[in-house]
Formats: structure tokens, C-alpha cells, sequence
């Protein structure tokens, strides 16, 4: 299970969660794609109408209805989608005086009723653009965090805090959670500026840092308005290349992290 997660906003997080899950299911993958920003933009890329979304995240997070009634199948063969109403928005206050608050997720996930890990073989959650209640209850569900970076100006503000807040759930409540990686987006490599920030990315984070970037594309901003990822809309577009790369290079980190882990020597 991945957190696709950067409390700062605009800087590509449901784009990427929206075609790197459509990505995934042309290779076969069945996926889930959990939408937990109560702004519903992944719900809308999807195609899932207002009227649609309710019981989703919320209800699921509140535990007011199980998995089964939260899932619906999206247009994409192999894409599952739990679509965020506006209700989310209050969560983060409903959320305060519960018991094991900042695990809700995780249960829910992991109950009897739901085997969410053995229904689906990747689950993408889309985290709102804060470090509140409801994206603290991603990053204790899941194993690994992606991190859309925007090679623009001021692109690393706020990264530290986030790396932060990663090491302290890492401790205290989630001790496998780790950065899988950043992904560049918004590249525009005929601007020095970019090039610049780039570099600045790379030399900071290291083979963290995807080698796929994604290309700052009209297509790409053009596509939810028809309720479609940019790998439907026009696949042809460098967009969608730059998320059929960055798939195939998620797989393949997943793949070495995975045999890594099973070689490691027993404690």
C-alpha cells in the first residue's frame, strides 16, 4: 500500500495517483484507489459522479459502512476507485475523540471483512494537501510513501516537515513506513530554472528521486474536465508516456525492494 503524499498543494498528487493507477491496471494490476481529499479531484478524474459518492472514504473512515459498499469498479478494467465526498472535510474533527484515532484506516483496512491486500495487488491512497487526521491515517495504513515534488521554485519548502512527521509515525506508530520515492512533475526542461531545480532534487534525495519525470503537458490539465486520466484522454501525449515510464519504474523498485526484504537475514 502506497501514500501519494505532499502537504503542500498543486504540486501533482492526484494527477499522479490517477494515472499511475491506470498505469498499473494496463499491465494487469488490479488496483485500488482510495480518495481521501475531501476536494473529490480524483474521484472526478475518474469519472465518478457527485451524486455517486457517497458511502466512500468517509463512511469508510468513520466506519460507518464496510469496504464492500465503499468500492465501486471505474471505467478502467482492473481500477477500483473509494471516491471522497465533501463529508471528508469534517473528518478531521470527528476523528479527535475516537479510540485509536490515527489507526482507523489501518483497521479498516486490515478486518476480516475487507482483505484489502489480498483482493487488490496495489493500494494508492490520495492524501489531502495537510499533515492533519486524515492523511495521518494513510501513513500509518501504508507501507511506503511516493512524494510528487514540483520542479518549480520553493519546491522543497516543506518537504523537511514532511520527512519529519515520516520519522515520527515511523517510531511511534508505523514502523515499516519509509519513502519509496519522489517523483518530478511539471518538468519544463527548456527552462534553466527547472533544469536547476532538478539537479537541487537529485543531489538532496539521492537515488530516491524517480528517473522518469513528468513533463509539465496541456493534455494532462485537460483531462479530468472530461472525467478521464490523460493515459485514456490521449495516450499518445508526452504526458501519458512520462506515467507508462514512471509505472514501469514502480514496478521494478517494487520488485528489488520486495526480493531485498526476502534476502534479508533473519533477526
Amino acid at each position: 500500500m502506497f501514500a501519494i503524499a505532499n502537504q503542500k498543494g498543486g504540486v501533482g498528487k492526484t494527477t499522479t495517483a490517477i494515472n499511475l493507477a491506470t498505469a498499473l491496471a494496463a499491465v494487469g494490476e488490479t488496483v485500488l484507489l482510495i480518495d481521501l481529499d475531501p476536494q473529490g479531484n480524483a474521484s472526478t478524474g475518474l469519472g465518478v459522479p457527485r451524486s455517486e459518492r457517497s458511502p466512500g472514504s468517509y463512511e469508510f473512515l468513520l466506519g460507518l459502512s464496510p469496504l464492500a459498499e465503499c468500492v465501486r469498479p471505474s471505467a478502467i478494467p482492473g481500477l477500483s476507485v473509494m471516491p471522497a465526498s465533501v463529508s471528508l472535510a469534517g473528518a478531521e474533527i470527528e476523528l479527535i475523540d475516537v479510540e485509536r484515532r490515527e489507526h482507523r484506516l489501518a483497521d479498516a483496512l486490515n478486518a476480516p471483512d475487507s482483505e484489502a491486500r489480498e483482493r487488490w495487488t496495489t493500494v494508492l491512497i490520495d492524501c489531502p494537501p495537510s499533515l492533519g487526521l486524515v492523511t495521518l491515517n494513510a501513513l500509518v495504513a501504508v507501507d511506503a510513501i511516493l512524494v510528487p515534488l514540483q520542479a518549480e521554485f520553493l519546491a522543497l519548502e516543506g518537504i523537511g516537515a514532511l520527512s519529519s512527521t515520516v520519522a515520527r509515525i515511523k517510531k511511534n506508530l508505523n514502523p515499516q513506513l519509509h519513502i519509496a520515492g519522489v517523483v518530478l512533475t511539471m518538468v519544463d526542461r527548456r527552462m534553466t530554472l527547472s533544469q536547476q531545480v532538478e539537479a537541487d532534487v537529485r543531489a538532496h534525495f539521492g537515488e530516491l528521486v524517480f528517473g522518469t519525470t513528468i513533463p509539465r503537458n496541456v493534455r494532462i490539465a485537460e483531462a479530468p474536465s472530461h472525467g478521464l486520466p490523460v493515459l485514456i484522454y490521449d495516450n499518445a501525449c508526452a504526458g501519458a508516456q512520462a506515467y507508462i515510464l514512471l509505472a514501469s519504474e514502480f514496478i521494478r523498485r517494487r520488485r528489488n525492494t520486495t526480493d531485498e526484504a526476502a534476502h534479508e537475514p533473519a533477526p
